[in-house]
């Protein structure tokens, strides 16, 4: 295992690794790994990790690595509530100053998209995803009640009022990110640079990596941690059970699945995720990739200094 370089010079401090790639590839461990060799802390960006209770298919660190490495934005969400990416990035950006001020080393790691970017590089309105069934829910709607239920959001959101197409967008965009509207049509980066550091493999690799995860996630009783969170009072509609894992889960517990069926529907959920966020990370060429096998951990460590 990789130990503390206290070589490394201090001006880091002010450069951040960003650990991304698709599901499955191995983030959680390799930020692990770096927090170890570079004295850091992790401060995760995924949307379902900051939900407590639901901990198997949201792919949370193990008890032996949160006793090891301190952990940052997981777990501190009620399930039945919602959580926007505006919320993420004021939490993300508190937890990053106070490790520097620590005189430790922030590590990002995550696959959540939009938490990603807005993390690193401030808002920027493309990049919240079409929501297909939000906009089907909001096309029902005439204009005056979109209107109203625009306004009740963000009293002041500067946009085209007379335009379903327009007013639908905003709202798909808040759902996401949070008000004000405004506020994310500028971006306000942070004060550190990020190092974004890609992992990646051949699809194959990834999709036995999926396969396997799926089995293992199932065997630990994922079945029983989603009933657990619907008898606790977690509705089958908040954000967390709509995840790849527990919507499948759902879908057993309903009779729609055997458990049998159920690993091989969460693999397909999580490889149609898995491509989809290698083209978005794809398109981004300040990411630096390192292939997952045999260990991506030397060249990365040496990529950073190399930044420094």
């Amino acid at each position: 295992m990789a130990r503390a370089d206290a070589a490394l010079p201090q001006k880091l401090l002010t450069r951040i690794p960003v650990v991304v790639g698709p599901t499955g590839i191995g983030k959680s461990p390799v930020a692990f790994d770096l927090a170890l060799a570079l004295n850091g802390e992790i401060v995760v960006a995924d949307s379902r990790q900051v939900y407590g209770r639901l901990d198997i298919a949201t792919n949370k660190p193990g008890p032996e690595m949160r006793r090891r490495v301190r952990y940052h934005m997981i777990d501190f969400v009620d399930p039945a509530t919602d959580f926007n990416a505006a919320q993420y990035v004021e939490g993300a950006r508190a937890a990053i100053d106070d490790i520097i001020s620590r005189g430790l080393l922030p590590i990002v790691e995550g696959g959540t998209m939009l938490y990603v970017d807005a993390l690193a590089d401030g808002f920027s309105l493309t990049g919240v995803p079409p929501n297909a069934a939000l906009r089907a829910e909001l096309q029902r709607l005439d204009i005056a009640d979109l209107q109203r239920t625009l306004l009740a959001i963000d009293p002041d959101p500067g946009v085209d009022m007379k335009n379903p197409v327009r007013v639908i967008r905003a709202l798909e965009i808040l759902d996401v990110a949070g008000p004000p509207l405004r506020r994310l049509r500028t971006r306000t980066p942070p004060m550190w640079r990020a190092i974004r550091l890609g992992l990646t493999a051949s699809l194959e690799v990834i999709d036995r990596r999926l396969d396997e995860r799926s089995r293992r996630q199932v065997g630990r009783g994922l079945v029983a941690e989603t009933q657990d969170a619907l008898d606790a009072g977690v509705p089958p509609t908040a954000p967390v059970l709509t995840g790849i894992g527990y919507a499948e889960a759902l879908a057993h517990i309903r009779g729609e699945l055997t458990l049998e069926e159920l690993p091989a529907a969460m693999a397909r959920s999580n490889r149609r995720y898995a491509r989809r966020q290698l083209r978005w990370w794809r398109r981004d060429e300040r990411v630096r990739w390192f292939e997952i096998e045999p260990d991506p951990l030397p060249g990365i460590l040496r990529y950073i200094r190399d930044q420094s």
